[in-house]
């Protein structure tokens, strides 16, 4: 059987709340001095593979060392290297289509059609693949939900639209995972397909069109970890509807692709051929891991993660008119220095039954790429990981009544979490702004991705001093004022009583998995719960 927490978590969370307060002290100056420390000029903006690198994971490093942690990283060391790969495209590529009738068609890349061979190689040769189209693309069986069908799509194109359909179905404002191209890709390939191409639903002079063709000739760095199709790309809706009138079909007797009864369809006769290429820069960069073993379960880890990465100075920005370095003191040297505290003060009681791992992703902000590095190389297995708890820019306010969260509604940690908060007189809540897309943004979602429990907390809004209303407006105009610009500077104004509120919920969530059997879950109607189905086995 599963180690399962069953009624006695509001029972837990009380003796919790009453009884560890005294076993931790975080300090807000201390939480503010280190966050001074690291987001200083002289760290550069911590861009991945600079000098600023190398002496934010140093200055981590010797924390660590000084709390008596043991390293973290493969091998016993402290850092894990992380190769990311930036392709560029390589002027040249082609692309044609043939119909039933085997006359070939030239495509015009950058006009009909855009292609990138973004894969471990760099390199793309198709011949003659056949073409299916697969509505949006999504397998969601806890929704009832399968575009693909019975279709076969080894070897083939799959041809898909972007987003998620519309509706509760697909939790309404807040997206789900199933609307990203990443997703898409990834189910295309697990079924074998060769490529995957995007459906721009414009035609060739629209400025949905064009604006495709144009991103697609910027470098790109390749998630680790993602699917290694042949190639990537996107056609207009003009040539989509010549490829469906060579196949014999007629778009207006499909079913609705946006209402569940869509199944894919092969496009018989109509077949592409693509060739591309692209150079490969690499860069190294590094997550930092410390780790507190446990007594009885050393191999179930609890994950605390922070990103110690920002957008970096001058070098990455040239041409900037004054202040020429990002400090990136809210995001992330915050978060950073959070994970770190949280060490110092678990570090500070007994030993837990099961091993505590404090992780420092890099990269986060070229897209989450130190997290995605982890969750495709695990130091620790993911199917025996309990949790990834993570921290992205702290709150900056006095005592909040929420605790808004990320991904509201996808796995009982919040029902956790909302038990340690009640006695408190607290709630767990939304983060309020559905049209972010949140919960794919930060460092916790490559783990959930892999089915690994995960959750984020962020800024209340529910002031205890001025309720909501002055909640939310001091939130955005903080976030309006700083974010991602250069005057993401640290301040001694700042007050970190709600970061300290919120620190201490962390602790204990994180202290009560680590010295129980619990295995926390996904609810039902989330689209990593299959994900983790499939590890069960590990868990027993």
């Amino acid at each position: 059987m599963f180690r399962k927490m069953m009624g006695g978590v509001a029972i837990a969370a009380v003796l919790l709340a009453a009884g560890m307060a005294s076993a931790q002290d975080f300090s807000a100056a201390r939480i503010s001095a280190d966050i001074r420390t690291i987001s200083a000029d002289e760290f550069q903006g911590r861009y991945p593979g600079t000098e600023g690198e190398r002496m934010v994971l140093a200055w981590l490093q010797a924390q660590y060392e000084a709390m008596g942690l043991e390293p973290g990283g493969p091998d016993g060391q402290w850092l894990q290297p992380v190769a990311l790969n930036r392709y560029s495209p390589v002027a040249g590529a082609t692309a044609a289509w043939t119909g039933p009738d085997g006359v070939a068609h030239p495509l015009t890349v950058g006009t009909d059609i855009t292609v990138r061979a973004v894969t471990n190689d760099g390199r793309a040769s198709i011949g003659n693949a056949e073409l299916v189209f697969a509505g949006h693309g999504i397998y969601a069986p806890e929704r009832n939900w399968d575009d693909y069908g019975d279709l076969d799509v080894r070897g083939k194109v799959v041809i898909v639209v972007g987003g998620e359909p519309d509706g509760d179905l697909f939790n309404g404002p807040y997206a789900t995972n199933y609307q990203s191209g990443a997703y898409k890709a990834d189910e295309a390939f697990r079924r074998g397909a060769v490529g995957v191409i995007t459906m721009v639903m414009g035609d060739a002079a629209s400025p949905m069109w064009q604006g495709a063709v144009r991103s697609n000739a910027r470098t790109r760095t390749l998630t680790p970890g993602a699917a290694d199709l042949e190639f990537s790309g996107a056609i207009n809706h003009d040539v989509a509807t010549l490829w469906a009138a060579a196949a014999g079909l007629d778009i207006s007797q499909l079913p609705n692709i946006g209402d569940g009864t869509f199944k894919a369809v092969a496009l018989n006769g109509v077949t592409l051929s693509v060739e591309a290429s692209e150079t490969i820069e690499t860069l190294v960069t590094h997550n930092l891991l410390a780790r507190i073993p446990g007594t009885e379960h050393p191999d179930e880890t609890i994950i605390y993660s922070a990103h110690w990465d920002h957008v970096g100075g001058e070098a990455q920005h040239p041409g900037v008119v004054g202040d020429q370095i990002w400090n990136g003191a809210w995001d992330n040297a915050s978060g950073t220095i959070g994970v770190l505290e949280m060490a110092r003060q678990i570090s500070a009681v007994p030993r837990p039954e099961r091993s505590i791992v404090f992780a420092h992703m890099a990269a986060e902000e070229m897209g989450l790429l130190g997290a995605y590095g982890y969750a495709a190389d695990p130091v620790y297995p993911l199917e025996t990981t309990v949790a990834d708890i993570n921290i992205d820019m702290l709150p900056l306010s006095g005592p909040t009544r929420d605790v808004p969260i990320f991904g509201k509604g996808q796995n009982d940690l919040e029902d956790r979490l909302q038990a340690l908060a009640e006695p408190l007189g607290r709630y767990v809540s939304d983060d309020g702004m559905p049209e972010q897309g949140f919960y794919y943004r930060s460092d916790h979602f490559p783990f959930a991705r892999m089915g690994v429990p995960a959750i984020m907390p962020w800024h209340g809004w529910d002031w205890v001093e001025g309720g909501r209303e002055a909640g939310e407006g001091a939130w955005r105009a903080k976030f309006a004022a700083d974010y991602h610009k250069a005057s993401d500077e640290w301040s001694a104004d700042w007050d970190l009583t709600s970061a300290v509120e919120n620190l201490t919920l962390l602790y204990r969530l994180g202290l009560d998995l680590a010295n129980s059997g619990d295995w926390p879950g996904w609810k039902p109607t989330s689209e990593f719960a299959v994900v983790r189905a499939r590890s069960d086995g590990a868990r027993q």
